[in-house]
């Protein structure tokens, strides 16, 4: 294994200069040995130091993890943040009520006394990333099982990240690129004291909503601001009236110049997750079950809920965020399965592991280290198969689709103190534990009732019980479906009802009530109780038997892409995106979708005014930007021809997390913030597309003017930093 790892390692330092420039999400301690000289040829005038340093201020200082899958950008020195209007979404929705509805008509603070507390947000800064692949891989000799491993991995991992935030307020963890074959610590600092700033109208903030998500030209000012607050002496701190705004190590300039074609331009942030070392098998099954499972699926729950959300405001506001979230991986899961077919990715992989098998068979000791990973991974994926489509199902119907359910799979814990708990603990503290545990329980459906609606949730619970009975074959269904076909005689609306009318879940009234006086053969005789606890057996006998073909997968998968780095010694290879901070490279561009069709890289306001639809609500303009639009108002942020900007094109590398990231120019200045990717590539966190890729940003210049000549919250731009 020792031998292994030199020899994998040895590889990866020598994968460097001959990638394509706007592929690859790159480790930004790496970038020195493998990509600066190739960013400095396409126009970068910065050092790799500038953009990542540990013992000097740098560009990842302006980098944030923003809340818990977006990204955002420092913009001035007193820590105001730049995410998009979507990242920022589940804070507006918070703030927003019916007298105060911050989704439609927006929200700026015109003081720093006006910023609003978020509570539950946190930004995070990376401090710094160091490469530990060998001590763990020197933990990881023998012969072990997969489960083996993992064990020693967090064992390893939790030693590694204790000592590294030892007597500092730091957190670290170490994860595993690679495909599990090289590992890094991260390590950073949190700050939870956040607070909104700013947000344009849902008209600007959304703009084209659903029917423009993921499609190129767009026109959404996708943005958002928030401001980091810290202590006195600029420490994260918890919210205090007494905290005042954090002075970043670095923060980033703004370029208000024009954009041309074949401008350099680099992002920033998060990437959550690709699976580019993906094989034919997988692809298959992300086609045939999990795409279309989920557009299938979401897509009759969206229809429920969006009826009720355009005739009741206060519905609206109650699940505008909640919506947002299922929508977006909706049209991403159509899109994907849509690019999969036209782009032949799964002939393509057939293609990459024919070649691989071929190289395997020109040597003996390849064979004996990575012959069964292909194997593996195939029997793997197709044993698992039955179970992966009834977990998705049950999930995306039950466990998350009924809200009901959810909440009443909260109260397991609960019940099992109830039961049994109160047996541990001496008389004097029952009354506390008691009391403290009602107080969390109490918080925790607080939180769930401000955004619920039980008339909305019914509906939605009747057509999602329908669809796993009808989807699932019985023998993987919970017991509470037999007991629906033998109680009910297969009636589920008349079930449905029962459970709803029966249930102290249904509303806050009953669940207060209870709490009141709790016990446990109250709670297990409620049916909604009942149900999320048969559905719970069902979920965790799915994972067990998934689990045992994902040994063989993680196992199969790790091997795969360690003959794949070998095989492909000296030629540069990035590691699958998750959730840890990456840099990718490219230019702005223009592209070609279909035969004839031509892309321009810059949308102006003029195109939001051509699909203004004031009877469509994803399409509705407002009234003031319409007048700014009339009288050309726009200030120093209109381009040189007198258009005002909206969005952008590059080809740069991203997945979602990197929604929120900076766009930044050769000379390290902010140019826009990243949204989205384009409908003709949504293959891409499988395999990237170079002809079809694209990045769509808002542009900063519109950022800017909405801020300055919509808003009128000129304070704002006083504080940044403008090159112009």
């Amino acid at each position: 294994m020792k031998r292994f790892s030199l020899l994998f390692l040895g590889a990866v330092l020598l994968l460097a200069p001959l990638s394509r420039a706007d592929e690859g999400m790159w480790l930004l301690p790496l970038l020195q040995k493998y990509n600066i000289a190739t960013m400095q040829s396409m126009g970068l005038k910065l050092s790799a130091e500038d953009i990542y340093s540990v013992n000097h201020s740098s560009i990842k200082d302006a980098i944030v993890m923003f809340g818990r899958g977006c990204t955002g950008e420092v913009i001035s020195s007193q820590g105001l943040v730049l995410t998009n209007h979507h990242c920022g979404y589940g804070a507006i929705q918070s703030h927003s009520s019916v007298e105060h509805d911050y989704l439609k008509d927006g929200f700026w603070a015109m003081s720093m006394e006006e910023e609003i507390p978020t509570p539950g947000l946190s930004v995070t800064f990376l401090v710094r990333i160091e490469d530990v692949t060998d001590v763990m891989n020197n933990m990881l000799q023998g012969r072990i099982t997969e489960s083996e491993r993992a064990k020693i991995i967090e064992a390893v991992g939790d030693s590694l990240s204790a000592e590294a935030t030892k007597d500092t307020h730091y957190y670290a963890l170490v994860q595993s690129f690679y495909g599990g074959n090289a590992f890094y610590l991260l390590v950073y600092e949190t700050f939870n004291d956040v607070r909104m700033v700013g947000a344009p109208p849902s008209s600007i903030g959304k703009f084209g909503a659903d029917t423009d998500n993921w499609i190129w030209p767009r026109h959404t000012g996708d943005f958002s601001l928030f401001r980091i607050y810290a202590d006195k002496d600029n420490k994260p701190a918890k919210y205090s009236p007494d905290n005042v705004p954090y002075k970043p190590k670095h923060h980033l300039p703004i370029s208000i110049k024009d954009l041309e074609k074949g401008d350099f331009a680099m992002v920033l942030g998060y990437p959550g997750s690709t699976t580019r070392y993906m094989t034919s098998w997988e692809v298959e099954e992300s086609e045939k079950i999990t795409n279309s499972n989920r557009a299938y699926i979401r897509g009759i729950k969206q229809d429920i809920i969006l009826e009720d959300m355009l005739a009741s405001d206060e519905v609206r506001i109650k699940y505008a965020s909640k919506y947002s979230g299922s929508s977006n991986y909706w049209k991403h899961s159509i899109g994907q399965n849509q690019a999969l077919k036209r782009l032949h990715v799964k002939s393509s992989k057939e293609k990459s592991e024919a070649e691989f098998l071929k190289w395997l068979d020109g040597n003996g000791k390849r064979k004996e280290a990575y012959g069964e990973a292909l194997p593996l991974i195939r029997d793997a994926v197709k044993g698992r198969r039955d179970y992966v489509h009834a977990n998705q199902y049950l999930l995306e119907t039950l466990y998350m689709g009924t809200e009901i359910i959810g909440l009443a799979s909260r109260a397991n814990d609960f019940y099992k103190y109830l039961n049994e708990g109160q047996e541990k603990i001496s008389d004097d503290e029952k009354e506390k534990e008691m009391a403290k545990r009602v107080n969390r329980f109490k918080e925790s459906a607080k939180a769930f009732y401000k955004n619920y609606n039980c008339p909305t949730d019914k509906k939605v619970a009747k057509a999602m019980f329908k669809l796993f009975n009808d989807n699932v074959s019985k023998e993987l269904q919970p017991e509470l479906f037999n007991i629906i076909r033998t109680d009910y005689n297969g009636n589920f609306d008349e079930y449905i009802d029962n459970l709803y009318d029966k249930s102290i879940f249904a509303d806050s009234v009953k669940l207060w009530a209870f709490l009141e006086n709790p016990s446990a053969e109250s709670l297990k005789n409620d049916p909604a109780f009942y149900a999320a606890t048969s559905i719970g057996k069902t979920r965790e006998s799915y994972s067990e038997k998934i689990g045992f073909f994902n040994d063989n997968y993680k196992k199969g998968h790790r091997l795969y892409v360690a003959g794949i780095m070998e095989k492909n010694e000296g030629k540069p290879k990035y590691p699958d995106a998750n959730f840890s901070m990456r840099l990718t490279y490219g230019k702005v561009l223009d592209y070609y979708p279909k035969d004839a069709v031509h892309y321009n890289y810059i949308t102006t306001l003029k195109g939001v005014m051509e699909k203004e639809d004031p009877d469509n609500w994803e399409f509705v303009v407002p009234d003031k930007l319409k007048d700014l639009f009339e009288s050309k108002n726009f200030g120093p942020y209109a381009m040189k021809n007198g258009e005002m900007p909206v969005n952008f094109i590059t080809n740069n590398d991203i997945t979602g997390g990197n929604s929120g990231s900076p766009v930044i120019n050769a000379k390290g200045e902010l140019i826009g913030c990243a949204f989205d990717g384009n409908w003709e590539a949504m293959s891409g966190d499988i395999i990237f597309e170079p002809d079809y890729q694209r990045c769509i940003s808002v542009d900063i210049r519109y950022v800017l003017f909405i801020i300055d000549k919509y808003a009128g919250a000129k304070r704002l731009i006083d504080e940044m930093t403008i090159a112009r």
